[in-house]
C-alpha cells in the first residue's frame, strides 16, 4: 500500500476518534445526564492537564525506549478501553477521572502521529514540507466524518458516541503496528542536563517581553477555543425546547451544522500565505482575535430559523479564528526562536494553547455559566453566555495590537514564500 495513503488513513482515524465525541459530549452531559456546568468545565480541563504532562513523557519514551509507532498503537488501544468505560459511569466525579485517563492516552498521540508520519516519509526520501500538510488535512476530514456519523445516527446525546470512538481507536491501535518502523534515535545520546532533556530551556523565552506577551495571548486564545468546542453543539440542541425550532434541520442535526467549522478550517489554511504576505503576522493574529468576536457574537443572535445564516456564518468564521492564530503563531516561533530550541519552543506554544489555555477556559467558563447564566429551571441563557464570550474576545483584540511589538521581517517573508 502506498505510504501516503497509509498515512492518510492514519490521520483520518486519528481525528475521527476525537470528532466522534468532542463537540457532542456537551449534549450528552447536559441533555442526557443533566449534570452541572461547573463539572462539565472540569471535563474539558482534562485535555489541558494531559497536554501539559503527557506529550513530554511519551516523547522521552519514543526517543529512548520504544518505537514510536508501537507506542502510538498502545496508547490508542488503552484509550479505546477507557472510552468503553465512560457510558457505564453514573456520577460526574468518576466520569472526570476516567476522561482524564482517556485524554492522557489520546493527547500524546497527536504529536506521536506527526513523529510517525515524518519518519515514514523521510525513510522513503519524500519531501515532508510539500507532502505532509495535504496528508494532515485528511485528519480534519476524519473529524468531520465522525461528526456526521454521530449526528446522522442520532447519537449526539447518546453514550453510543463513545463506543463509535472506541471502535475506531481499537482499529487504529492495531493498524499502527503495521506502519513503518520508527525506532528510538537517542539511546546512545550523550548525557544532557535535566533542563535540556525535558525541553525546559525554552522557558527562557519568557525573559523576552515579546515572547512573554505572545505566550500570554496564546493562553487566552486557547481558552476561547475551549469555549466553542465545549458549548457549541449543546447550544443548538437547547433550541429543541422551543416548539418553533423543534423540527428544524439545525436542531435535528446540530453536529452537521457544527462540522461547517471544520470544513472552513481546511479552506482558510489555503488563505494564510496570502494574508501573511499582505498584512504580516501581527495583523493576521489580530484578525484571528476579531474572528473570535464574530464567532461568539453571531451565536448570540442566531437561531435555527430566521437566524440560521448567523449560526452558519459563525461556523465559517471559525476557520479564520482557529487557523490564523495557530499557523501564524507557530510560524512566529519558528522564525524568532533560536534554532537549537525551536522544537521545545513549539512545544511550549502548544502547551500554552492546549494546556494552560484549555484549563483556564474550561474551569472559568463552567463556573461563570453555572453562577450567572443557568436559570432556575436548569436552562441556560445562551444569549448572555455568547455575548460574554464575545466581549472577552473583544477585550483581547483591543489590547493585543498595543502591547505586542513586532515587525514583519525578512526571515518571516522567506518562510511565507516557501510555505
Amino acid at each position: 500500500m502506498n505510504i501516503k495513503f497509509r498515512l492518510i488513513l492514519m490521520n483520518f482515524m486519528q481525528f475521527f476518534i476525537w470528532g466522534a465525541w468532542l463537540l457532542t459530549i456537551g449534549a450528552y452531559w447536559f441533555q442526557n445526564k443533566q449534570w452541572s456546568g461547573a463539572q462539565f468545565g472540569a471535563i474539558f480541563s482534562t485535555m489541558g492537564i494531559s497536554s501539559i504532562l503527557m506529550p513530554t513523557l511519551t516523547g522521552i519514551l519514543s526517543d529512548k525506549f520504544i518505537n514510536a509507532e508501537k507506542l502510538y498503537g498502545i496508547m490508542h488501544i488503552l484509550g479505546g478501553f477507557t472510552l468503553c468505560i465512560l457510558p457505564m459511569i453514573s456520577n460526574p466525579v468518576t466520569f472526570f477521572w476516567v476522561m482524564l485517563i482517556n485524554m492522557a492516552f489520546y493527547m500524546p498521540t497527536l504529536s506521536l502521529s506527526i513523529t510517525v508520519g515524518y519518519s515514514a516519509l523521510k525513510s522513503q526520501g519524500i519531501d515532508i514540507v510539500k507532502t505532509f500538510p495535504p496528508i494532515r488535512t485528511w485528519g480534519t476530514v476524519g473529524f468531520i466524518a465522525a461528526l456526521w456519523a454521530v449526528s446522522l445516527t442520532h447519537n449526539e446525546t447518546s453514550a453510543n458516541q463513545f463506543y463509535i470512538s472506541a471502535a475506531v481507536a481499537f482499529a487504529l491501535g492495531i493498524y499502527a503496528f503495521t506502519l513503518p518502523k520508527c525506532p528510538p534515535l537517542n539511546k546512545r545520546a550523550g548525557k544532557k542536563s535535566f533542563v535540556d532533556a525535558w525541553g525546559l530551556n525554552a522557558f527562557a523565552l519568557f525573559k523576552s517581553p515579546r515572547f512573554a506577551i505572545f505566550f500570554a495571548f496564546s493562553l487566552l486564545l486557547g481558552a476561547a477555543l475551549q469555549l466553542t468546542n465545549a458549548y457549541g453543539d449543546t447550544y443548538i440542541h437547547d433550541f429543541k425546547n422551543v416548539p418553533a425550532y423543534q423540527n428544524t434541520i439545525a436542531v435535528k442535526y446540530p453536529a452537521i451544522i457544527m462540522s461547517i467549522s471544520q470544513i472552513s478550517e481546511t479552506l482558510f489554511i489555503l488563505a494564510i500565505p496570502f494574508f501573511l504576505r499582505k498584512f504580516g503576522i501581527k495583523y493576521v493574529m489580530l484578525f484571528s482575535m476579531l474572528a473570535w468576536v464574530l464567532r461568539f457574537g453571531l451565536f448570540a443572535f442566531g437561531d435555527p430559523v430566521n437566524g440560521l445564516w448567523m449560526i452558519i456564518l459563525s461556523c465559517i468564521v471559525y476557520g479564520m479564528a482557529f487557523d490564523f492564530f495557530n499557523i501564524s503563531g507557530s510560524l512566529f516561533v519558528e522564525t524568532q526562536a533560536s534554532p537549537e530550541i525551536r522544537g521545545s519552543a513549539q512545544g511550549l506554544f502548544m502547551m500554552m494553547v492546549n494546556g494552560f489555555g484549555a484549563l483556564f477556559g474550561s474551569f472559568a467558563s463552567g463556573i461563570i455559566i453555572d453562577k450567572y447564566f443557568t436559570l432556575t429551571n436548569n436552562t441556560k441563557d445562551w444569549h448572555g453566555i455568547w455575548i460574554t464570550f464575545a466581549l472577552y474576545a473583544l477585550a483581547i483584540s483591543v489590547v493585543f495590537p498595543f502591547v505586542f511589538k513586532y515587525k514583519h521581517n525578512a526571515a518571516l517573508k522567506h518562510a511565507i514564500e516557501h510555505a
